[in-house]
């Protein structure tokens, strides 16, 4: 399915909507109102910036007027679709995409008529800081993200270093109460923020690092500002590198999901209960391609690795759950294939009990202390929309997302996960 696509900018997008009740403000400092002595107020007749009701009231105008342009909202209310159109939104941008740019034009044209003030950016090369690069040849396309990498470089005075083989040591960073103070003048909560953007969007290869370095922003040590310089100086050689999308013809979902239990145990001190704390990893793809990705600390104590492991199983699946209603949305709207398909998903694990429990769901007492919210996915699983299948620890996918790894294994797994 290869569709147009392309992103538009409303332009002032809060000033358009309409004020619901009445606002009233005071005069602006400098101006007055002719023939007024005593001060007085202004009532707004549109939304203005800076009001708490802003974006909401600027959503609820667009949303009305793409409903009544024929759009349908999915289980997603910023994913709007009717046949032969799709439309993503973000505040006041948007991406849209369809069979062809005539459609695109009308559809626009239809927008500006209504009283929309917008700008059209000729198709998707640049979204939300993100590059994007069609390859006909290989009917891939590429996400990649060089200018904030490279503004990384800069704000951490790295620009020149020699760049590493993988983010991260293999042994996990920890709190480090008596370490010496973090020595360089960057802003350490500054640079963690624009790593964290970067590896939600295109660099899941940088993701179990950055969840590391994210936990010290309050008082960070120098061993966690080396720790940012290690993950910097591996972007460094991989600049133009994050995200290739090859689709292919398996219209599913698959989540490779992993925990490494009590990862921190040895490390932290042993009064801190972040020692006892498992680590969760999951990444989910659709069509062979990665979609979401996650790596975070579990906020219970686990008791056993097949403890971890089901408990890292059951947060990815309330992840995949709603994706899949989303997908299952957009495949029923526009009809694609005939007859319909459904979105089904296959879940990939490597623990032997987590995975017995998944399906066969019979407590014993290992897993009777379990809480409920962990077998939420259970009836999915009974009626098959969600497969849970074994596999081993060489196949796992998400194991770069609970723990350091050496260099060959992490840039295997990184080969089939991003396809470079």
């Amino acid at each position: 399915m290869r569709w147009e696509m392309l992103t538009v900018d409303f332009t002032n997008a809060f000033v358009q909507a309409a004020l619901q009740e009445p606002i009233w403000i005071h005069v602006p400092r400098g101006f007055r109102v002719v023939g007024q002595t005593e001060p007085t107020c202004l009532q707004l007749k549109k939304s203005l910036y800076g009001l708490s009701v802003a974006p909401r009231l600027w959503y609820e105008h667009l949303y009305q007027a793409l409903l009544e342009d024929g759009f349908t909202p999915s289980s997603d209310k910023c994913l709007l679709l009717k046949p032969n159109m799709i439309i993503f939104l973000y505040v006041d941008d948007c991406g849209i995409t369809s069979p062809t740019m005539s459609e695109i034009d009308a559809f626009l044209a239809r927008m500006r008529i209504k009283g929309f003030e917008l700008t059209k950016d000729e198709g998707i090369s640049l979204y939300m800081g993100i590059q994007f690069e069609r390859n006909t040849t290989s009917k891939s396309i590429a996400m990649t993200q060089p200018g904030l990498i490279n503004k990384i470089l800069k704000a951490t005075d790295l620009t020149t270093c020699k760049p590493n083989r993988t983010p991260t040591h293999q042994c996990g960073l920890a709190t480090d109460p008596d370490g010496l103070p973090m020595e360089e003048h960057w802003n350490y909560a500054s640079v963690v923020g624009m790593l964290l953007y970067l590896s939600t969007n295109t660099r899941p290869d940088i993701t179990f690092a950055v969840s590391q370095v994210a936990r010290f922003c309050s008082n960070p040590k120098k061993s966690h500002s080396q720790a940012i310089k290690m993950i910097v100086q591996y972007l460094s050689g991989t600049v133009n590198n994050g995200i290739t999308f090859s689709p292919t013809e398996n219209f599913k979902l698959d989540m490779y999901v992993d925990a490494d239990f009590a990862g921190l145990h040895g490390r932290e001190p042993q009064d801190n209960p972040i020692s006892a704390r498992s680590h969760t990893g999951y990444i989910i793809f659709f069509c062979g391609c990665p979609l979401m990705w996650k790596s975070q600390l579990q906020t219970e104590t686990a008791l056993s690795t097949f403890g971890a492991e089901h408990v890292a199983l059951s947060s990815g699946l309330r992840t995949l759950i709603p994706l899949q209603c989303v997908l299952q949305d957009m495949v029923n709207m526009l009809e694609h294939h005939s007859p319909t398909p459904t979105v089904h998903s296959e879940v990939f694990e490597d623990n032997s009990s987590a995975y017995l429990l998944a399906n066969n769901q019979r407590l014993s007492n290992r897993s009777l202390h379990l809480n409920v919210k962990y077998h939420h996915f259970w009836e999915q699983v009974r009626n098959k929309t969600i497969k849970i299948s074994q596999i081993s620890t060489t196949e796992q996918r998400a194991n770069f997302l609970t723990k350091g790894l050496p260099p060959q294994v992490f840039e295997t797994i990184r080969r089939y996960n991003q396809g470079w």
